[in-house]
């Protein structure tokens, strides 16, 4: 693997709040209605990424109504905008713009997302002539790209930024077991995980709420299917440069998976961003509830190296 130097060498230019390069509504063909998203052109010829959001119900600014008002992907498009970057970033299939794609935006697989990408590709390509696209996919985003560099359509490269580097149940039980406060609930945890990866739905009925929340029978299907993949595997199989891109201040993922993302693809290059948080900003403070509180606050610049990051790899 290849590594990205972050010390003098790599001086990182500024992130402005804003950019005078405007958004542009943009489609492309879903099961049952479009999918939606934003489209932003740096110029003719420029390359395009594609930003694939990260779990739940993500928009494609990157906000959550569960609490997270970051506006990551908006920032990330208008630092690579300033960079030459065109990017498309976009809603998931039954939710936000494409909430007429499909009846219910809980039934959906991971494949299911691979074709959503596929999709934007034909509509991206389309529209700026360019021969491939970029995929930059965010946390659960990230292993949406992987899979879908696994029969790659008209795709020039991979970006996870901040993706799980083992399968997501083994993620969630770390993520869980990290936070004190959840001991007394960690039985029923570690026992739905558990069944839902060997394809069992679970009752929730006499659990805690917050369990009873994390593991909705709604969402259920997905993530047994979510479950079934293994990341580095996806990792290993992937012939298209790859970057993998990882904050060592990420109280949801590890630096550990990046660097089983990097070993499963000895040709990938991986970029390790100090004090870069989740939510993609930098956070010095190593206290949890400092970084958590990041989550929720818009105004924060982005991580000043993302962009550089992502750029250097695209030139090359």
């Amino acid at each position: 693997m290849k590594y990205i130097a972050l010390a003098l060498a790599f001086i990182a230019s500024p992130i402005m709040a804003q950019d005078n390069i405007s958004d542009e509504p943009i489609t492309a063909t879903g099961p049952l209605g479009n999918l939606a998203g934003s489209y932003k052109d740096a110029g003719k010829d420029t390359p395009v990424v594609l930003i694939i959001a990260g779990s739940g119900p993500t928009d494609r600014n990157g906000n959550s109504p569960l609490g997270i008002n970051a506006n990551s992907y908006k920032l990330l498009a208008e630092a690579l905008a300033q960079k030459n970057i065109s990017s498309v970033r976009i809603d998931k299939r039954g939710m936000f713009g494409s909430a007429s794609a499909i009846k219910d935006a809980n039934a959906v697989t991971i494949a299911d997302y691979v074709s959503d990408v596929n999709a934007w590709s034909d509509t991206i390509r389309s529209k700026t002539n360019q021969k491939c696209i970029w995929l930059a996919g965010h946390s659960e985003g990230a292993l949406v790209a992987l899979a879908s560099a696994q029969a790659p359509k008209n795709i020039c490269g991979v970006i996870t930024i901040a993706g799980p580097g083992r399968p997501l149940d083994e993620v969630l039980r770390k993520q869980l077991s990290s936070n004190p406060a959840n001991a007394p609930i960690m039985g029923d945890a570690l026992s739905a995980l558990k069944k839902l990866k060997s394809g069992e739905k679970v009752d929730v009925s006499r659990m805690h709420p917050a369990l009873q929340g994390l593991f909705n029978p709604a969402v259920q299907p997905f993530m047994i299917d979510l479950f079934s993949y293994d990341p580095a595997a996806l990792a290993a199989q992937t012939q298209l440069p790859l970057l993998i891109i990882q904050g060592d201040n990420d109280i949801q993922v590890s630096v550990k998976d990046a660097e089983i993302l990097a070993k499963a693809n000895p040709k990938s290059t991986l970029a390790i961003i100090p004090n870069m948080n989740h939510v993609l900003k930098t956070i010095e403070s190593k206290n949890r509830a400092v970084n958590a509180q990041s989550y929720a606050n818009p105004d924060l610049p982005l991580s000043p190296k993302l962009a550089d990051i992502i750029a250097q790899f695209i030139e090359k």
